[in-house]
């Protein structure tokens, strides 16, 4: 999944002979998971038509301030501006370039460009002589002060049939620019985490296991926002229904507490951070029988053995990774969870009690409380466990900073 999966984009295309690659630059944005709007200036369409467009990006074209002379409605600039998390204007044109540097507002694509509030790309294309011409330079000056990204034109043969720079960027590099500029901005960039979900399955037989209720909902919240901050993501989960497919999350399936603990301990020198929200079995069958368990008896006597202890392991060995463990607990809860918090050498603990509605396994929602290694308590009320995640993560992302 891309960075700019979600994400609105609004696409400005100006009247120059690349606007044909405007189409494919849609496609592109809407296969990454975007959700697309376009505005092009009236001279545009005389390069791609809007129906091409409307039917790529699966949303209304804009153009004029009215549809129709007649009409009592109107494009809002305004709402345009406002609705985008990026405003991509590709192919800027000479003339829309010295427009939005100089403020001049004569079409709807302007209009929005001055509403607009999000960061703006744009994809210079002109011939050799207008992208050398110092005007030019003043304007790319100018824009870039405004805050104003561009994405730089490329060297080729040109539509006057000269080769030279002015040719603008591919679709497919203009994507890439992008997404690799929203990724470096932020905040997780660079660091990588480890996280792990879900419950364990301890086997009894070929057949049976012990196990627990945990859905995963809530380490699979921290992978998908810790990868939208930037992050790198070991995502270690146990068996579960969940999917999470983004291109900075690589998900490592395991079953049992032993499985775990082999994967997280393969991992975790490589990571700055490591979230354990794993429900993993604190006990295992000691004898696993090679064939399934006949029911011959009224009972069945099992003798279990503890499991390894991940998120104390990782805490004697830790080094200068930031460590953070989760707390289910039904009685005495802030003092079990400090507890937990000291002796297995953890940043922060997030605790949660089975006594809160809404809280626990297989639900959507959580309500938790976060505490650091100073013992400073942060309580949040009931939220989405994508919320949740959210919260975890501001929280980590300070101690980063520490």
């Amino acid at each position: 999944m891309s960075i700019l999966s979600g994400k609105n984009i609004l696409l400005g295309i100006s009247a120059g002979i690349a606007a044909y690659k405007a189409a494919t630059l849609v496609r592109l944005f809407v296969k990454a998971g975007a959700h697309v709007k376009v505005v092009i200036t009236p001279s545009a369409k005389d390069f791609v038509t809007p129906l091409t467009l409307s039917t790529l990006s699966k949303n209304p074209v804009y153009s004029t301030f009215v549809d129709d002379v007649d009409s009592e409605l109107w494009n809002n600039h305004v709402e345009l501006g406002l609705w985008a998390d990026f405003f991509i204007i590709a192919p800027a044109t000479a003339n829309t370039l010295s427009k939005m540097a100089n403020g001049i507002c004569d079409n709807l694509l302007l209009a929005t460009y001055l509403s607009a509030k999000c960061p703006v790309y744009f994809a210079p294309a002109m011939d050799l002589d207008m992208y050398k011409h110092p005007t030019t330079k003043q304007s790319f000056k100018k824009l870039e002060s405004f805050g104003n990204i561009i994405i730089p034109a490329t060297s080729g043969e040109l539509a006057s049939g000269l080769f030279g720079e002015g040719r603008m960027a591919e679709p497919e590099d203009i994507l890439s620019f992008i997404e690799n500029d929203v990724l470096g901005k932020l905040p997780l960039h660079g660091k990588k985490i480890l996280i792990t979900a879900g419950p364990t399955y301890e086997a009894i037989d070929p057949v049976r296991f012990i196990g627990n209720h945990s859905s995963g909902k809530m380490g699979f919240e921290i992978a998908n926002a810790s990868a939208n901050l930037g992050a790198e993501v070991i995502l270690i989960t146990g068996p579960t229904h969940l999917n999470l497919n983004h291109s900075l999350v690589h998900v490592i399936r395991v079953t049992s507490a032993e499985d775990m603990y082999v994967e997280s301990h393969k991992y975790f020198d490589q990571v700055d951070v490591a979230v354990l929200a794993a429900a993993v079995a604190d006990y295992r069958p000691k004898l696993v029988a090679n064939q399934k368990i006949k029911k011959n008896d009224s009972s069945l006597t099992l003798e279990l053995e503890k499991t390894k202890d991940i998120l104390a392991s990782l805490g004697a060995i830790k080094k200068k990774q930031i460590l953070v463990g989760f707390a289910l607990e039904t009685e005495n809860e802030l003092e079990n969870a400090k507890g937990k918090l000291k002796r297995k050498n953890l940043n922060l603990i997030v605790l949660n009690s089975l006594q809160d509605k809404g809280a626990g396994f297989q639900l959507d929602t959580n309500k938790v409380t976060i505490i650091d290694n100073k013992e400073k308590v942060t309580a949040y009320p009931l939220k989405s466990k994508a919320e949740v995640a959210q919260d975890l993560l501001n929280e980590i992302i300070k101690v980063l900073h520490e």
